[in-house]
């Protein structure tokens, strides 16, 4: 059998998507199923859903919540830690941050994640110039080889002093530990930059993901066989080798919420869109993201589970507000979510046991959704089950279940709405001038009461909206990235020393990316700098382009802070932190999709009671999204679906397909 398929996964915490294309025949397919437990059998049975065995895959590239999930519930490996003589203690010292500045009762800080038996201390030091102060002896390394072996634990996590200046004391351990231990992060790899706490909490918890993401990787490639690559979605937005990714699984932090960014990305730059909001509502989780001229925002100082994440990230603002959001009275009010209802036992409407009313059960009592349809291929949707579990929160605030549903759906709206106030502002972006890209299960559900409410004029929903983080793993570009720390002012500016150093990181990157079968002259290099004014706190990111004018990047850095706080000085600037990104060239892109051939139609399919007020329901058109010709205006309120995903078109909004098959909903009132 030929390998043909390339074929992007992206595995939720409700549904596992799914989107092939034949490589051969160019034909396009897409599924979705229920997530299971193990991920490995949860690829096969989400390629099985597409009528795809794995050995028929050439590809696989795919975005997992794994890392995560591990990191939140707790369910990290036991490790050591080895450290510098009197540093053992950095994780309890941590930062004296206070995540609420006025609120008196303090959120406790996390435990560390590694007990203080667990840790030991070398006998070495570098200096802040990286000079070697006390030496590192052959039985220093064979003391620390033999405490480690007596902890028992598989994996170990090196952050020394000063290691990001110089690392050869960090690789030395690492090699003396080599048939001791199976897996050792070391920070000057990881995290080569300033901030001890943060470079040793990153280490850490990278050592601490190792044992589980390589013994999933490892089932997944024997399971694959040798004639199917397979690619792993970074939390920076692209894509990674399996082998890069098992020695740097804290990469995976993101991964899927940062797949369906870049796809929204690329859709953006196809289309000319300057700025758009990521909107991506699935059954646990709604993600919301800024894309400006095409570009995600890569973020390096974020906090999952309460630790900080020293990490290159897509910046990505996450709620607990799903289709599978649990809604309970709350005094007199109704709360919705975090918590959710999952795929298992998932909402009361698909009938798998779920009794509290979601989110998704709202959109059933409210007409959006067909009682009886078939989601992911096994749940099949059920209304009266749906109005059962609503029945109670009616009663107690006296109204119909359609009310009480309209209720939630309006409390989920508000959560969201909260994070993309949050995600705007702290871009200095007007909501307002932006177009709201809706996807995932529940987006395109949601989007246009959003976008009301934010007074956006625009909402779009991609082609493939519904797996539309798998299809962004299946056409993004391979691409790894490296930040250090320069603190280069502009009165002492040296354009040749930074592109000495932006070189040495490019050439540094490239190897991994040749090794894995990229063309040396496809390889793009780009560079970007963090700015801010001396003794600033945070930096902003500017493209940095050869050959480094200092003029230039002074306008540029000036523009920038202008957007973003309001105003600009002649101050002196540094470029605090280098950041290097090589990338490869997609092998499939949205263009290079072929557009099924159906017949086009413009009559409703069927029409349905739909509630969009508290009064009475509405007679709604529903109509085929695949058989939608461009061009062809759908007046509000209407609904259009295809197999995976429901889009609302509310009364006052007005939606058409494009050539490219995304549909465009225009609202009356919004800013244009």
């Amino acid at each position: 059998m030929t390998a043909a398929w390339r074929v992007g996964i992206d595995i939720g915490g409700t549904f596992t998507d799914v989107v092939a294309v034949d490589g051969a025949g160019g034909s396009v397919r897409m599924g979705k199923v229920l997530s299971q437990a193990d991920p490995v059998a949860g690829i096969v049975t989400a390629c099985r859903s597409i009528g795809i065995e794995l050995p028929a895959a050439s590809d696989i590239m795919y975005g997992t919540t794994m890392a995560t999930n591990a990191i939140v519930e707790g369910r990290l490996a036991p490790i050591a830690l080895i450290a510098t003589e009197g540093f053992a203690e950095v994780l309890d010292i941590g930062r004296q941050n206070r995540r609420e500045l006025y609120k008196m009762a303090v959120t406790p800080r996390p435990e560390p994640l590694v007990a203080r038996e667990s840790r030991l201390e070398a006998r070495q030091r570098m200096d802040a110039a990286g000079a070697e102060l006390t030496p590192l002896t052959d039985a220093e390394i064979a003391r620390l080889a033999a405490a480690v072996r007596a902890l028992g634990v598989e994996s170990v996590a090196v952050s020394l002093i000063h290691s990001y200046l110089n690392g050869d004391h960090e690789a030395r351990i690492g090699e003396g530990l080599k048939g001791v231990v199976p897996f050792v992060a070391l920070s000057h790899q990881l995290n080569p930059e300033p901030r001890e706490y943060e470079r040793t909490n990153a280490t850490v918890m990278n050592a601490a993901l190792m044992p589980l993401v390589a013994r999933h990787l490892e089932q997944l490639i024997e399971r694959l066989g040798a004639r199917t690559g397979l690619h792993m979605f970074h939390s920076a937005g692209g894509m990674a080798s399996a082998a890069s990714i098992a020695s740097r699984p804290l990469a995976l932090a993101l991964s899927g919420p940062a797949a369906g960014v870049a796809a929204a990305a690329a859709v953006a730059r196809r289309l000319g869109l300057p700025r758009v909001i990521s909107f991506d509502m699935g059954g646990t989780t709604t993600d919301v993201s800024i894309i400006v001229d095409g570009r995600m925002h890569i973020d390096s100082n974020q906090r999952m589970a309460g630790y900080p994440i020293r990490q290159m990230m897509v910046a990505v603002e996450t709620i607990g507000a799903g289709g599978g959001s649990i809604a309970r009275q709350d005094g007199q009010a109704v709360r919705v979510g975090p918590d959710s209802a999952g795929a298992d036992p998932g909402p009361a409407c698909y009938g798998l046991g779920g009794t509290q009313p979601t989110v998704a059960d709202a959109n059933i009592i409210l007409g959006y959704i067909e009682s009886g349809r078939r989601l992911g291929g096994s749940v099949q949707l059920d209304v009266a089950r749906a109005e059962a579990a609503f029945a109670p929160l009616a009663r107690a605030f006296g109204t119909s279940v359609q009310g009480a549903a309209l209720g939630v759906r309006q409390v989920a709206n508000a959560n969201m709405a909260r994070a993309l106030r949050r995600v705007t502002i702290e871009h200095g972006v007007d909501a307002r001038t932006c177009t709201l890209l809706a996807f995932g299960g529940a987006g395109p559900m949601h989007a246009v009461s959003l976008a009301r409410e934010f007074g956006i004029g625009k909402v779009l929903v991609p082609r493939f909206s519904s797996g539309f983080s798998a299809f962004g793993c299946m056409t993004a570009e391979m691409n790894y990235a490296e930040q250090r720390p320069l603190h280069m002012r502009s009165s002492r500016w040296d354009a040749t020393e930074l592109a000495s150093i932006a070189g040495r990181i490019a050439e540094r990157l490239k190897e991994p990316m040749i090794k894995a079968g990229c063309a040396p002259e496809s390889l793009r290099v780009a560079v970007a700098g963090l700015l801010r004014y001396t003794g600033q706190s945070d930096a902003v990111e500017v493209p940095l382009v050869a050959p480094y004018d200092v003029l230039a990047t002074d306008r540029a850095f000036k523009a920038t802070h202008e957007r973003l706080y309001g105003f600009a000085t002649d101050e002196v600037w540094e470029v605090d932190t280098l950041r290097v990104t090589v990338s490869a060239p997609p092998k499939q892109t949205l263009a290079t999709l072929p557009a099924e051939a159906v017949a086009a139609s413009t009559e409703p399919v069927a029409r349905r009671a739909c509630w969009f007020d508290g009064d009475q329901p509405r007679e709604t058109p529903l109509y085929d999204r695949d058989r939608l010709p461009a061009g062809r205006k759908i007046a509000g309120p209407a609904i259009i679906a295809d197999t995976w995903s429901t889009v609302i078109v509310e009364p006052g909004s007005t939606a058409w397909a494009d050539e490219h098959a995304h549909l465009h909903i225009d609202l009356e009132g919004g800013r244009k």
